[in-house]
Protein backbone atom coordinates (compact mmCIF):
# COMPACT_ATOMS: atom_id res chain seq x y z
CA UNK A 1 0.00 0.00 0.00
CA UNK A 2 2.91 2.31 0.79
CA UNK A 3 4.28 1.52 -2.64
CA UNK A 4 1.34 2.13 -4.13
CA UNK A 5 1.05 5.94 -2.26
CA UNK A 6 4.06 6.79 -3.46
CA UNK A 7 3.53 6.06 -6.97
CA UNK A 8 0.65 8.01 -7.00
CA UNK A 9 1.73 10.80 -5.23
CA UNK A 10 5.08 11.06 -7.32
CA UNK A 11 2.64 10.68 -10.97
CA UNK A 12 0.99 13.78 -8.98
CA UNK A 13 4.22 15.58 -8.52
CA UNK A 14 5.52 15.38 -11.94
CA UNK A 15 2.54 16.45 -13.86
CA UNK A 16 2.25 19.38 -11.61
CA UNK A 17 6.19 20.37 -12.11
CA UNK A 18 5.73 19.42 -16.01
CA UNK A 19 2.80 21.64 -15.91
CA UNK A 20 4.39 24.61 -14.01
CA UNK A 21 7.21 24.20 -16.53
CA UNK A 22 5.05 24.84 -19.08
CA UNK A 23 3.61 27.88 -17.75
CA UNK A 24 7.25 28.82 -17.52
CA UNK A 25 8.18 27.95 -20.55
CA UNK A 26 5.40 29.96 -22.45
CA UNK A 27 5.98 33.09 -21.24
CA UNK A 28 9.50 33.43 -21.10
CA UNK A 29 10.73 31.13 -23.87
CA UNK A 30 10.41 31.53 -27.40
CA UNK A 31 9.47 28.15 -28.27
CA UNK A 32 5.95 27.63 -26.30
CA UNK A 33 5.30 24.46 -24.57
CA UNK A 34 1.67 24.59 -24.97
CA UNK A 35 -0.04 22.43 -28.33
CA UNK A 36 -1.29 24.29 -31.23
CA UNK A 37 -4.35 21.77 -30.77
CA UNK A 38 -4.79 23.25 -27.22
CA UNK A 39 -5.39 26.83 -28.73
CA UNK A 40 -7.72 25.46 -31.35
CA UNK A 41 -9.96 23.89 -28.60
CA UNK A 42 -9.25 27.25 -26.54
CA UNK A 43 -10.80 29.03 -29.57
CA UNK A 44 -13.55 26.61 -30.14
CA UNK A 45 -14.36 26.64 -26.76
CA UNK A 46 -15.03 30.58 -26.91
CA UNK A 47 -17.16 30.09 -29.62
CA UNK A 48 -19.58 27.69 -28.15
CA UNK A 49 -19.54 30.54 -24.79
CA UNK A 50 -20.80 32.82 -26.74
CA UNK A 51 -23.85 30.46 -28.32
CA UNK A 52 -22.36 30.01 -31.65
CA UNK A 53 -20.93 27.21 -33.73
CA UNK A 54 -17.45 25.93 -32.45
CA UNK A 55 -16.67 24.80 -36.10
CA UNK A 56 -16.71 28.34 -36.75
CA UNK A 57 -12.96 28.26 -35.50
CA UNK A 58 -10.84 26.79 -38.64
CA UNK A 59 -9.21 23.55 -38.55
CA UNK A 60 -11.23 22.12 -35.36
CA UNK A 61 -12.05 18.82 -36.24
CA UNK A 62 -13.54 17.42 -32.99
CA UNK A 63 -16.71 16.57 -31.34
CA UNK A 64 -18.45 19.48 -29.56
CA UNK A 65 -18.04 17.84 -26.70
CA UNK A 66 -14.52 18.44 -26.72
CA UNK A 67 -15.22 22.39 -26.49
CA UNK A 68 -18.26 22.13 -24.07
CA UNK A 69 -15.67 20.41 -21.70
CA UNK A 70 -13.32 23.33 -22.17
CA UNK A 71 -16.35 26.23 -21.27
CA UNK A 72 -14.31 27.29 -18.19
CA UNK A 73 -11.43 28.15 -20.12
CA UNK A 74 -13.19 31.17 -20.68
CA UNK A 75 -14.41 32.34 -18.00
CA UNK A 76 -11.42 34.55 -17.18
CA UNK A 77 -7.47 34.15 -17.44
CA UNK A 78 -7.13 32.47 -14.61
CA UNK A 79 -9.11 30.09 -15.97
CA UNK A 80 -7.38 29.58 -19.32
CA UNK A 81 -5.52 26.48 -18.15
CA UNK A 82 -8.64 24.59 -16.97
CA UNK A 83 -8.34 22.15 -19.91
CA UNK A 84 -5.08 20.91 -19.44
CA UNK A 85 -5.91 20.42 -15.59
CA UNK A 86 -8.58 18.12 -16.60
CA UNK A 87 -6.85 16.19 -19.35
CA UNK A 88 -3.85 15.52 -16.74
CA UNK A 89 -6.72 14.06 -14.52
CA UNK A 90 -8.25 12.12 -17.34
CA UNK A 91 -4.39 11.05 -17.75
CA UNK A 92 -3.65 10.07 -13.91
CA UNK A 93 -7.15 8.10 -13.94
CA UNK A 94 -6.53 5.99 -17.28
CA UNK A 95 -3.06 5.01 -15.21
CA UNK A 96 -5.45 4.25 -11.75
CA UNK A 97 -7.63 1.89 -14.18
CA UNK A 98 -4.57 0.44 -15.60
CA UNK A 99 -3.18 -0.28 -12.40
CA UNK A 100 -6.70 -1.87 -11.00
CA UNK A 101 -6.66 -4.11 -14.34
CA UNK A 102 -3.21 -5.17 -13.73
CA UNK A 103 -3.50 -6.29 -9.54
CA UNK A 104 -6.79 -8.60 -10.93
CA UNK A 105 -3.78 -10.70 -12.70
CA UNK A 106 -2.39 -12.90 -9.49
CA UNK A 107 0.43 -13.90 -10.95
CA UNK A 108 1.78 -10.62 -10.98
CA UNK A 109 3.62 -9.48 -7.21
CA UNK A 110 3.20 -5.89 -6.64
CA UNK A 111 6.65 -4.87 -7.25
CA UNK A 112 5.60 -5.82 -10.93
CA UNK A 113 2.66 -4.67 -10.56
CA UNK A 114 4.03 -1.17 -9.87
CA UNK A 115 6.51 -1.40 -11.93
CA UNK A 116 3.96 -2.03 -15.18
CA UNK A 117 2.02 0.60 -14.30
CA UNK A 118 4.64 3.93 -14.26
CA UNK A 119 4.80 2.42 -18.14
CA UNK A 120 2.08 4.74 -17.62
CA UNK A 121 1.72 7.07 -14.58
CA UNK A 122 5.59 7.93 -14.67
CA UNK A 123 6.45 8.20 -18.65
CA UNK A 124 7.55 11.60 -19.53
CA UNK A 125 6.06 11.07 -22.98
CA UNK A 126 2.22 10.13 -21.96
CA UNK A 127 2.91 13.34 -19.09
CA UNK A 128 4.17 16.02 -21.35
CA UNK A 129 1.54 15.05 -24.12
CA UNK A 130 -1.45 15.65 -21.32
CA UNK A 131 0.22 18.48 -19.79
CA UNK A 132 1.03 20.70 -23.39
CA UNK A 133 -2.59 20.46 -23.81
CA UNK A 134 -3.66 17.26 -26.04
CA UNK A 135 -7.05 15.93 -25.25
CA UNK A 136 -6.17 12.27 -25.89
CA UNK A 137 -6.24 11.27 -22.14
CA UNK A 138 -10.08 12.04 -22.40
CA UNK A 139 -10.63 9.90 -25.00
CA UNK A 140 -8.27 6.58 -23.16
CA UNK A 141 -9.97 6.88 -19.89
CA UNK A 142 -13.07 6.70 -21.67
CA UNK A 143 -11.37 3.37 -23.39
CA UNK A 144 -10.47 2.32 -20.13
CA UNK A 145 -13.30 2.90 -17.90
CA UNK A 146 -15.15 0.37 -20.96
CA UNK A 147 -12.98 -2.27 -20.02
CA UNK A 148 -13.02 -1.93 -16.53
CA UNK A 149 -16.17 -2.52 -16.69
CA UNK A 150 -16.55 -5.24 -19.03
CA UNK A 151 -13.28 -7.25 -17.49
CA UNK A 152 -13.38 -6.03 -13.82
CA UNK A 153 -17.01 -5.26 -13.00
CA UNK A 154 -18.74 -7.60 -15.94
CA UNK A 155 -20.96 -4.84 -16.93
CA UNK A 156 -21.94 -5.32 -20.57
CA UNK A 157 -24.29 -1.77 -20.17
CA UNK A 158 -21.87 1.00 -18.60
CA UNK A 159 -18.86 -0.64 -20.69
CA UNK A 160 -20.54 -0.41 -23.62
CA UNK A 161 -21.91 3.18 -23.20
CA UNK A 162 -18.04 4.04 -22.56
CA UNK A 163 -17.15 2.50 -25.78
CA UNK A 164 -20.11 4.24 -27.83
CA UNK A 165 -18.76 7.52 -26.13
CA UNK A 166 -15.57 6.81 -26.73
CA UNK A 167 -16.37 6.38 -31.09
CA UNK A 168 -18.14 9.34 -30.53
CA UNK A 169 -15.21 11.25 -29.32
CA UNK A 170 -13.00 9.61 -32.04
CA UNK A 171 -13.92 7.28 -34.65
CA UNK A 172 -11.05 4.93 -34.63
CA UNK A 173 -12.25 3.15 -31.21
CA UNK A 174 -14.56 1.38 -33.71
CA UNK A 175 -11.53 -1.07 -34.44
CA UNK A 176 -12.44 -2.71 -30.33
CA UNK A 177 -15.76 -3.99 -31.20
CA UNK A 178 -14.98 -6.92 -32.92
CA UNK A 179 -12.54 -7.83 -30.54
CA UNK A 180 -15.05 -7.12 -27.62
CA UNK A 181 -17.74 -8.95 -29.05
CA UNK A 182 -15.58 -11.95 -30.10
CA UNK A 183 -14.12 -11.95 -26.16
CA UNK A 184 -17.49 -12.00 -25.46
CA UNK A 185 -19.01 -14.72 -27.99
CA UNK A 186 -17.87 -17.36 -25.21
CA UNK A 187 -19.28 -15.71 -22.18
CA UNK A 188 -23.07 -17.10 -22.45
CA UNK A 189 -24.75 -19.27 -24.73
CA UNK A 190 -25.30 -18.83 -27.91
CA UNK A 191 -28.53 -18.22 -29.72
CA UNK A 192 -28.26 -20.52 -32.61
CA UNK A 193 -25.78 -23.96 -31.73
CA UNK A 194 -24.62 -23.54 -35.71
CA UNK A 195 -20.73 -22.37 -36.83
CA UNK A 196 -20.58 -19.03 -37.18
CA UNK A 197 -24.27 -17.90 -36.12
CA UNK A 198 -23.05 -20.09 -32.33
CA UNK A 199 -20.97 -16.63 -31.97
CA UNK A 200 -23.93 -14.64 -31.67
CA UNK A 201 -25.66 -14.50 -27.87
CA UNK A 202 -27.23 -12.78 -25.78
CA UNK A 203 -24.22 -10.25 -24.26
CA UNK A 204 -22.34 -9.58 -27.17
CA UNK A 205 -25.66 -8.67 -28.86
CA UNK A 206 -26.40 -6.54 -25.90
CA UNK A 207 -22.82 -4.65 -26.07
CA UNK A 208 -23.77 -3.80 -29.88
CA UNK A 209 -26.89 -2.81 -29.43
CA UNK A 210 -25.67 -0.07 -26.10
CA UNK A 211 -22.64 0.74 -27.53
CA UNK A 212 -25.11 1.61 -31.71
CA UNK A 213 -27.67 3.08 -29.35
CA UNK A 214 -24.93 5.08 -27.33
CA UNK A 215 -23.24 6.44 -30.02
CA UNK A 216 -26.14 7.19 -32.96
CA UNK A 217 -28.06 8.99 -29.83
CA UNK A 218 -24.88 11.35 -28.29
CA UNK A 219 -24.39 11.84 -32.45
CA UNK A 220 -28.27 12.86 -33.46
CA UNK A 221 -27.85 15.24 -30.38
CA UNK A 222 -24.86 16.93 -31.58
CA UNK A 223 -26.12 16.72 -35.52
CA UNK A 224 -29.74 18.70 -34.00
CA UNK A 225 -27.52 21.56 -32.84
CA UNK A 226 -25.19 21.70 -35.55
CA UNK A 227 -26.36 20.02 -37.97
CA UNK A 228 -23.87 18.61 -41.34
CA UNK A 229 -21.12 20.90 -40.58
CA UNK A 230 -20.55 18.70 -37.07
CA UNK A 231 -20.43 15.08 -39.53
CA UNK A 232 -18.56 16.78 -42.49
CA UNK A 233 -15.96 18.40 -39.48
CA UNK A 234 -16.26 15.20 -36.71
CA UNK A 235 -16.29 12.35 -39.06
CA UNK A 236 -15.90 13.18 -42.64
CA UNK A 237 -12.90 15.25 -43.04
CA UNK A 238 -10.97 12.34 -41.48
CA UNK A 239 -11.68 9.85 -44.24
CA UNK A 240 -10.03 12.63 -47.07
CA UNK A 241 -7.18 14.06 -44.82
CA UNK A 242 -4.34 15.34 -46.88
CA UNK A 243 -2.21 15.84 -43.29
CA UNK A 244 2.12 15.51 -45.02
CA UNK A 245 3.45 17.54 -41.67
CA UNK A 246 4.70 16.11 -38.88
CA UNK A 247 3.97 12.85 -40.02
CA UNK A 248 5.57 9.48 -39.35
CA UNK A 249 3.56 7.55 -41.95
CA UNK A 250 4.81 5.98 -44.57
CA UNK A 251 2.24 7.66 -47.02
CA UNK A 252 3.51 10.99 -46.17
CA UNK A 253 5.58 11.49 -49.44
CA UNK A 254 2.33 10.46 -51.66
CA UNK A 255 0.21 12.70 -49.36
CA UNK A 256 2.69 16.13 -49.89
CA UNK A 257 2.73 15.37 -53.61
CA UNK A 258 -0.88 14.81 -53.87
CA UNK A 259 -1.68 17.83 -51.60
CA UNK A 260 0.87 19.98 -54.13
CA UNK A 261 -1.29 18.92 -57.83
CA UNK A 262 -3.85 21.64 -58.89
CA UNK A 263 -6.79 21.47 -56.90
CA UNK A 264 -5.76 17.79 -55.23
CA UNK A 265 -6.43 16.28 -58.74
CA UNK A 266 -5.26 12.67 -58.37
CA UNK A 267 -6.13 9.57 -60.09
CA UNK A 268 -5.50 7.51 -56.85
CA UNK A 269 -7.00 8.09 -53.80
CA UNK A 270 -4.17 7.18 -51.17
CA UNK A 271 -6.05 8.77 -48.06
CA UNK A 272 -9.17 6.30 -49.00
CA UNK A 273 -7.05 3.11 -50.08
CA UNK A 274 -5.01 3.71 -47.07
CA UNK A 275 -7.47 2.41 -44.74
CA UNK A 276 -8.26 -1.00 -46.76
CA UNK A 277 -4.90 -2.86 -45.37
CA UNK A 278 -5.27 -1.06 -41.97
CA UNK A 279 -8.81 -1.93 -41.20
CA UNK A 280 -8.27 -5.29 -42.29
CA UNK A 281 -5.29 -6.14 -39.78
CA UNK A 282 -6.23 -4.48 -37.31
CA UNK A 283 -9.43 -4.67 -37.86
CA UNK A 284 -10.26 -8.30 -38.48
CA UNK A 285 -7.18 -10.50 -38.31
CA UNK A 286 -5.88 -9.79 -35.79
CA UNK A 287 -9.06 -9.56 -33.20
CA UNK A 288 -10.00 -13.26 -34.72
CA UNK A 289 -6.28 -14.29 -33.72
CA UNK A 290 -6.37 -13.00 -30.15
CA UNK A 291 -9.17 -11.35 -29.17
CA UNK A 292 -11.06 -14.73 -27.77
CA UNK A 293 -7.98 -15.58 -25.42
CA UNK A 294 -6.76 -12.40 -24.35
CA UNK A 295 -8.38 -9.09 -24.95
CA UNK A 296 -6.20 -6.79 -23.85
CA UNK A 297 -3.07 -7.94 -25.69
CA UNK A 298 -5.32 -7.77 -29.17
CA UNK A 299 -6.12 -4.48 -28.46
CA UNK A 300 -2.64 -3.55 -27.75
CA UNK A 301 -1.39 -5.23 -30.82
CA UNK A 302 -4.90 -4.25 -33.18
CA UNK A 303 -4.16 -0.27 -32.20
CA UNK A 304 -0.22 -0.80 -32.82
CA UNK A 305 -1.03 -2.03 -36.27
CA UNK A 306 -4.07 0.59 -37.12
CA UNK A 307 -1.50 3.26 -36.23
CA UNK A 308 1.57 1.87 -38.21
CA UNK A 309 -0.33 1.36 -40.83
CA UNK A 310 -2.37 4.84 -40.46
CA UNK A 311 -2.16 7.55 -43.22
CA UNK A 312 -1.15 9.86 -40.28
CA UNK A 313 1.34 9.48 -37.61
CA UNK A 314 1.72 11.88 -34.70
CA UNK A 315 3.33 11.22 -31.42
CA UNK A 316 0.09 12.06 -29.33
CA UNK A 317 -1.02 8.57 -31.44
CA UNK A 318 1.55 6.29 -29.70
CA UNK A 319 -0.77 7.07 -26.79
CA UNK A 320 -3.38 5.31 -28.03
CA UNK A 321 -1.65 1.43 -27.92
CA UNK A 322 0.46 2.75 -24.36
CA UNK A 323 -2.49 2.75 -22.58
CA UNK A 324 -2.86 -1.35 -23.16
CA UNK A 325 1.29 -2.01 -23.04
CA UNK A 326 1.36 -2.57 -19.85
CA UNK A 327 -1.00 -5.72 -19.66
CA UNK A 328 0.71 -7.12 -23.00
CA UNK A 329 4.42 -6.82 -20.93
CA UNK A 330 2.61 -8.93 -18.27
CA UNK A 331 1.19 -11.96 -20.63
CA UNK A 332 4.40 -11.52 -23.26
CA UNK A 333 7.89 -12.89 -22.40
CA UNK A 334 9.71 -10.00 -23.85
CA UNK A 335 10.51 -9.59 -19.71
CA UNK A 336 11.34 -13.12 -18.97
CA UNK A 337 12.70 -15.39 -21.80
CA UNK A 338 12.53 -13.04 -24.53
CA UNK A 339 14.31 -9.95 -23.37
CA UNK A 340 16.64 -9.24 -25.84
CA UNK A 341 13.78 -9.06 -28.61
CA UNK A 342 11.60 -6.96 -26.21
CA UNK A 343 14.96 -4.57 -26.19
CA UNK A 344 15.75 -4.60 -30.06
CA UNK A 345 11.72 -4.05 -30.54
CA UNK A 346 12.33 -0.44 -28.16
CA UNK A 347 15.38 0.52 -29.95
CA UNK A 348 13.57 -0.18 -32.84
CA UNK A 349 11.04 2.14 -32.51
CA UNK A 350 12.95 4.57 -30.96
CA UNK A 351 15.73 4.90 -33.58
CA UNK A 352 13.30 4.82 -36.64
CA UNK A 353 11.25 7.92 -34.76
CA UNK A 354 14.85 9.73 -33.57
CA UNK A 355 15.91 9.29 -37.64
CA UNK A 356 12.59 10.60 -38.59
CA UNK A 357 12.79 13.58 -36.22
CA UNK A 358 16.63 14.52 -37.16
CA UNK A 359 15.52 15.40 -40.38
CA UNK A 360 12.51 17.18 -40.05
CA UNK A 361 14.31 19.28 -37.96
CA UNK A 362 16.90 20.19 -40.73
CA UNK A 363 13.70 20.36 -42.84
CA UNK A 364 11.46 22.79 -40.36
CA UNK A 365 14.49 24.76 -38.63
CA UNK A 366 17.21 24.66 -40.83
CA UNK A 367 15.46 25.29 -43.91
CA UNK A 368 16.97 22.07 -45.87
CA UNK A 369 15.22 20.32 -48.37
CA UNK A 370 14.98 16.90 -46.71
CA UNK A 371 11.71 15.34 -48.19
CA UNK A 372 13.39 13.33 -50.52
CA UNK A 373 15.73 11.22 -49.29
CA UNK A 374 16.31 12.19 -45.41
CA UNK A 375 12.09 11.84 -44.62
CA UNK A 376 11.51 9.46 -46.98
CA UNK A 377 13.61 6.68 -46.07
CA UNK A 378 13.26 7.21 -42.39
CA UNK A 379 9.51 6.92 -42.53
CA UNK A 380 10.05 3.44 -44.54
CA UNK A 381 12.60 2.77 -41.61
CA UNK A 382 9.94 3.46 -39.12
CA UNK A 383 7.30 1.20 -41.23
CA UNK A 384 9.30 -1.51 -41.23
CA UNK A 385 10.65 -1.58 -37.93
CA UNK A 386 7.29 -1.34 -36.61
CA UNK A 387 6.18 -4.58 -38.92
CA UNK A 388 8.87 -6.35 -37.16
CA UNK A 389 8.11 -4.75 -33.84
CA UNK A 390 4.50 -6.44 -34.58
CA UNK A 391 5.88 -10.07 -35.72
CA UNK A 392 7.58 -9.90 -32.45
CA UNK A 393 4.26 -8.86 -30.16
CA UNK A 394 2.69 -11.97 -31.69
CA UNK A 395 5.12 -14.57 -31.28
CA UNK A 396 5.84 -13.23 -27.76
CA UNK A 397 2.14 -13.89 -26.42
Amino acid sequence: MSQLKYLIGLSIILRIGFFLFGLYQDKYMAVKYTDIDYLVFNDASKFIYDGKSPYLRETYRYTPILAMLLIPDNFNELWFNFGKVLFMISDLITGLIILKLLSKNEKLTNRKIMILSSIWLLNPMVITISTRGSAESVLTVMIMLSLYYLLDKKNIILSSFWMGFAIHFKIYPIIYLPSVLYYLSTKSTPFINLPILNLINKKNLSYLFVTLMTLCGINYLMFLKYDWEFIENSYLYHFSRLDHRHNFSIYNMALYYKSSLLNGISGLDIEKLAFIPQLLISGLIIPLVFAKNDLLSSLFIQTFAFVTFNKVITSQYFIWFLIFLPHFLSKSNMLTTNKINGVVCLLLWIGSQGSWLYFAYKLEFLGENTLDYGLFYSAIFFFLSNCWCISQFISSL
